[in-house]
């Protein structure tokens, strides 16, 4: 009888304990940086090819971009939340890039959303014209090449990023009451960055350490060493690009998730076969994607499917080539 009793209360604890633990809230916090085409320049409205207007009443896309506008509204996800800025809200089309524009976030969102149970937040970081030699310099890479410390212009940018995300984790419950009760999970990252880089040889001949720099500065930093990183190729003029610094830069991206000590957790997303020159974009602005929002939507699209592969979900889909 004793040993019946015994064996009961365990069975009893162990039951309450796995319940306990199976209701439990997660929410999963994705990090998306870079500089003003993280920041996000698509147009939404006009009727110009490239907006996102255009794009859901053009019988060629409208099928593709349709979930995105449902009764004469834009959709709102309500399981998918942003921060921009001193912003705070739930992912929907404007409001999370610059003025009556989309960037990545939004494709981005609507995929890891789509994949995750449970909520997901999105930390978006994306100060225009900033360079991974100069502002998002990594510690670890040391000071500037003309020997300028740490501090404004050097490195800010990073430690900005680290010290906000920090914030943002241990403040959640008073920032985003919605999100109270669930505990805070870094997910991945996400980055989409590389012009400012591109206009310095200087600068590019450098990228690709800076870039593993970053990565393992982030991890150490925010205490997670396997975290996903996600990198968007610097694909401006798309298959037709000749100009070696801006090829040095998408070549330096690629070969850091190549490197044996990213292989398995880093995903290179080759964003050339998204360009869409300016006589099929709202404005000839080849810096910003032609403000195309079929193009800022595909790289955040592709972005959180090498994400959901990098987690353990289904493979992304084959990173388009070169015609």
């Amino acid at each position: 009888m004793l040993y019946s009793t015994r064996f009961l209360l365990i069975f009893l604890f162990s039951f309450l304990s796995l319940q306990g633990h199976a209701k439990e809230k997660v929410v999963t916090i994705f990090i998306l940086a870079g500089q003003s085409n993280m920041e996000g320049h698509g147009r939404i409205a006009g009727t110009q090819k490239g907006t996102l207007e255009s794009l859901i009443t053009d019988p060629s896309t409208a099928s593709r971009y349709r979930h995105l506008h449902v009764n004469g509204k834009w959709i709102t996800r309500k399981d998918v939340w942003i921060s921009w800025l001193d912003r705070f809200g739930q992912l929907g089309v404007g409001n999370w890039a610059a003025g009556g524009a989309i960037g990545p976030e939004l494709g981005f969102g609507w995929t890891v959303g789509d994949h995750i149970e449970g909520p997901v937040l999105l930390l978006k970081f994306g100060p225009g014209g900033t360079s991974l030699a100069g502002p998002w310099r990594p510690p670890s890479a040391g000071p500037h090449r003309n020997g300028k410390p740490r501090g404004e212009g050097v490195g800010d940018q990073f430690d900005h990023l680290v010290t906000s995300v920090k914030h943002r984790i241990e403040n959640l419950e008073s920032e985003l009451p919605s999100l109270a009760g669930s505990r805070p999970k870094i997910g991945g990252f996400g980055w989409h960055q590389g012009w400012n880089d591109g206009c310095s040889k200087a600068d590019s001949l450098e990228y690709e350490s800076n870039l593993a720099h970053l990565i393992r500065d982030i991890r150490s930093q925010l205490n997670s060493p396997q975290l996903p990183f996600v990198i968007a190729g610097s694909g401006f003029g798309g298959w037709a690009q000749k100009i070696d610094r801006r090829l040095m830069i998408m070549k330096a991206q690629e070969a850091v998730t190549e490197y044996k000590e990213f292989k398995e957790t880093t995903h290179y997303v080759e964003t050339r076969g998204f360009f869409r020159d300016g006589p099929i974009s709202p404005r000839p602005i080849r810096y910003h994607w032609c403000c195309n929002a079929e193009t800022y939507w595909l790289i955040g699209e592709h972005m959180g499917h090498a994400m959901v592969e990098l987690l353990g979900g289904p493979p992304a889909p084959e990173r388009p080539r070169k015609p």
